[in-house]
């Protein structure tokens, strides 16, 4: 493998909405970045990646963009950009910003030119069809309902995998692409160091459209049967690479679900479409196709094996980029561990998931554990997607009461809530009324406390970023073999990262209750513990709960 730049580093999204208010508007904004520079460098972060900050009418939270050129206000100006890539150079930090190019807002110029002609240029920039008695496909949009709606005093109908103000766009045609590439360069000359994909898979479709067996009552089908059935992606994306990326040296991460196990090597191989993508292995366990009513707990194992399985597949192909949480999923220490979880819990999950080979990404407020908010009201929820698994689960029978428990657990929201900075009002987010309500267990979860105690999990984050970068293990780590270790041992995740020189076994006791655990051989020293101590006599080690340990052995 032909070592690249982004290799040993540590990525860091940011939801720019509920990072830091700088003005009191209680909107997260640009400038609230820059000011939090420090505090990123601390941690240790290379990478930002800046969820969407273009103009938008934020129907989906900015992943309906209006203008590709343009900083939408709430979050600042170009200028304030311009700002944050130069102060984040002086600090060795590269920002990502997020590419959303398979669909766009109803509101940008290109849609609005569709509607006032249909049958001219800007009509082929999307999937249009004559409006009939029956749709042209069947497909469930991923937030509910057909993937067709009306095109406004047409006689026209468009298709929206996602939101009905999110038209997607027609990659077929040669022009869309064309502008694509042009703003992709854009902003690459403006200094970026690359960008995270959004929803990529879904910019081919299997064509001429058709319908394919409903899996609800609704008559419709979910949008992974057309992705099962599309072909041929690999035309756009190794376009949009040599006519963008490559040029640049980019950073690239793709939110690629459903890829056909045989291109994993073209997506990120050593010339692959990307530099890397992100596992979502773990993320999808117990979904359940009926809906998020339907979802059920994941358990240790199914955890563990899905991370063996990811490495696996992958082997030495290229790097993951692995993660336990992000702004489309639940908080991380909510979803995989029981509640309330402990502080040693969460410095096992995030121990565990660290040290896999890939590139670890850090969610703000992941890194002092911040976790799913409360609700009492379907009205307290902001998240489309949720609201639409609502409607869905009452209309398989359950309660309101039973409906909102069920969505809660998954909404977006909980990843959305404002960044806890301080025990204060607003938890040191805003001055003024945040957009989103603040997660009342800000009082015993926030950064200026984990920033000071030395045994926080602010600060073991901080410890397995150092790992990364060790100059004693920082090799084994970042392209070391992974290899799962008492793989059947229930609730105990154990795996070897072995280097040229140096063999570490990450071990966690991922229950409550201790267990003993068999050595492979004598463990040289203990490099990294989450608890104050560990009990190892001869070629056994006793593991407390929910106790992590890294060793190196021999």
């Amino acid at each position: 493998m032909n070592r690249q730049w982004w290799h040993n580093k540590i990525a860091y999204q940011i939801y720019p909405k509920s990072f830091y208010d700088s003005n009191g508007d209680g909107i997260g904004d640009l400038p609230g970045i820059i000011e939090k520079l420090d505090y990123l460098s601390y941690l240790g972060v290379d990478i930002l990646w800046l969820s969407p900050i273009y103009q938008s009418p934020l129907a989906d939270q900015g992943y309906d963009i209006s203008d590709y050129y343009k900083i939408d206000p709430r979050f600042g100006t170009m200028e304030d950009m311009d700002r944050l890539i130069t102060e984040a150079k002086k600090r060795n930090m590269y920002i990502l910003m997020d590419l959303v190019v398979n669909h766009c807002s109803d509101e940008h110029l290109w849609f609005q030119k569709a509607i006032q002609d249909p049958e001219g240029e800007y009509g082929n920039f999307f999937y249009l069809a004559d409006e009939g008695e029956k749709k042209p496909c069947n497909w469930r949009s991923y937030f509910g309902g057909s993937v067709w709606s009306p095109l406004p005093g047409t006689g026209k109908q468009y298709l929206h995998m996602f939101h009905k103000k999110q038209p997607d766009l027609n990659w077929e045609n040669p022009r869309v692409r064309e502008e694509i590439y042009k703003n992709i360069n854009w902003w690459m000359e403006k200094g970026l160091a690359g960008f995270r994909i959004d929803a990529i898979i879904n910019i081919k479709k299997p064509l001429p459209f058709s319908d394919y067996p409903a899996d609800r009552e609704d008559g419709l089908c979910s949008p992974e049967v057309m992705l099962a059935n599309a072909s041929g992606i690999g035309e756009f994306l190794g376009e949009m690479r040599d006519e963008t990326f490559a040029k640049y040296q980019a950073f690239t991460v793709g939110e690629v679900f459903n890829e056909k196990p045989e291109d994993l090597e073209k997506f990120i191989g050593e010339n692959g479409y990307f530099s890397t993508m992100f596992d979502f292995h773990e993320a999808v366990i117990g979904h359940s196709p009926k809906g998020a009513y339907d979802n059920r707990p994941v358990t240790p194992e199914e955890y563990k094996n899905a991370c063996f399985t990811a490495q696996a597949k992958i082997g030495d192909t290229g790097f993951y980029s692995n993660l336990i949480e992000n702004h489309d999923e639940p908080r991380g220490v909510s979803h995989y561990l029981p509640g309330p979880p402990c502080e040693a819990a969460k410095k096992m999950l995030a121990g565990l998931y660290f040290m896999l080979r890939g590139i670890p990404f850090i969610y703000q407020g992941q890194e002092i554990g911040m976790e799913n908010t409360e609700v009492s009201s379907i009205e307290q929820i902001d998240d489309i997607s949720a609201r639409g698994e609502y409607e869905t689960a009452l209309k398989a029978g359950l309660s309101p009461e039973e409906a909102l428990a069920a969505v809660s657990l998954m909404s977006r929201d909980n990843a959305r809530t404002p960044m806890q900075w301080e025990d204060s009002p607003g938890a040191g987010f805003t001055k003024g009324t945040p957009w989103l309500s603040v997660n009342p267990n800000y009082h015993r979860i926030h950064a200026a406390d984990q920033m000071e105690r030395e045994d926080s999990l602010f600060q073991f984050y901080r410890k397995l970023i150092g790992l990364r970068k060790d100059s004693d293990y920082g090799e084994t780590l970042v392209y070391g073999s992974f290899a799962p270790y008492l793989k059947e041992q229930k609730n105990l995740m154990a795996y070897f990262r072995k280097g040229p020189e140096k063999t570490l076994l990450v071990m966690g006791n991922f229950q409550k209750e201790p267990q003993e655990a068999v050595l492979p051989g004598v463990a040289a020293r203990i490099v990294l513990n989450n608890l104050p101590h560990t009990e190892i006599k001869e070629n056994k080690i006793m593991l407390e709960g929910w106790q992590y340990v890294i060793l190196e052995v021999k």
